[in-house]
């Protein structure tokens, strides 16, 4: 008897990990300005609810330790995480990976032409002040390099890795790194003339030519990096199986819609969306664990 109540209570209790949320909460770290952002994001809480059929809130969050924090401690369902802070939030408290982003590739390493091809990857960039006279990462010994947070995938971690396998330790060598909240002050402060160099995803300088005209001409890139996993729709780890599924198809088919593929494209460069699976982010974790070495 006690044998089967204890095989009872088990059942039960694995029944009980399965969540299945009453409000959606979604929560995402804007990559510009998070006002505007916030603003253009707020109408996907209408399209999200419409395809699921409860409440739903979107916020902005900080910084992704935070959001990882948040599902961590079943605050947030949904995250739109990074890589890097995806490998975390599944290594910490087994979220689970749905779906990753598709954005057009690049024709070359140079410009920010692209094709007409979606991809589910991007890359990171080093850049540097035109005529600065820095050819290679040799050159940023003894530099200032604006980067964003170390558990950013392109602001910091592949490219520093990169550098490191160059010969360059961005943690020694001289280096001063200054931390700029998203790669849009990353490029600025190259710019601007307030650092020699900066990290930031292949692109970044798209997101100020509208105030900076000159941009492309002034700031340019000097070194690119291999390709990167793009951004993941990622949920709690408890979240049940049906209710991935039905968040899975809510953000597809809120891509492929008018209104929607006008915000995902606005908020965050996405134009669609993949389903994804935790294997795919096997290279970050290689790129995490080769991170390690900028510290010895």
């Amino acid at each position: 008897m006690s044998v089967g109540l204890a095989g009872c209570g088990k059942s039960s209790q694995a029944a009980s990990k399965d969540y299945t949320p009453k409000k959606l909460t979604v929560q995402f770290v804007p990559s510009a300005n998070a006002g505007t952002i916030e603003a253009k994001a707020k109408p996907l809480e209408g399209l999200l609810s419409k395809q699921l059929g409860i409440p739903v809130k979107v916020s902005v969050s900080t910084d992704y330790n935070t959001i990882v924090e948040a599902m961590g401690s079943k605050k947030v369902d949904v995250g739109f995480l990074p890589p890097d802070a995806y490998v975390q939030a599944h290594k910490q408290y087994n979220a689970k990976v749905l779906l990753q982003a598709l954005r057009y590739g690049y024709k070359n390493d140079a410009t920010d032409l692209k094709t007409n091809k979606l991809v589910d990857y991007y890359r990171s960039q080093i850049f540097i002040k035109k005529n600065s006279g820095i050819k290679s990462i040799k050159d940023l010994k003894g530099k200032k390099i604006a980067v964003q947070d170390t558990t950013s995938t392109a602001g910091w971690i592949y490219p520093a890795v990169d550098m490191l396998k160059n010969g360059v330790n961005i943690n020694k060598d001289g280096i001063k790194t200054v931390t700029v909240k998203g790669h849009d002050q990353g490029i600025m402060s190259v710019y601007n003339g307030n650092t020699d160099a900066s990290f930031g995803f292949q692109g970044a300088r798209t997101l100020v030519l509208k105030d900076t005209p000159d941009v492309m001409s002034k700031v340019v890139p000097i070194y690119t990096t291999a390709k990167i996993p793009n951004d993941t729709i990622t949920v709690r780890g408890d979240m049940s199986p049906k209710w991935q599924k039905k968040i899975q198809a809510a953000f597809k088919a809120i891509a492929k819609s008018k209104k929607g593929h006008k915000i995902i494209s606005e908020v965050y460069d996405h134009e669609g969306y993949v389903n994804s699976k935790d294997s795919n982010f096997n290279i970050i974790r290689k790129y995490d664990k080769e991170a390690k070495q900028l510290d010895k």
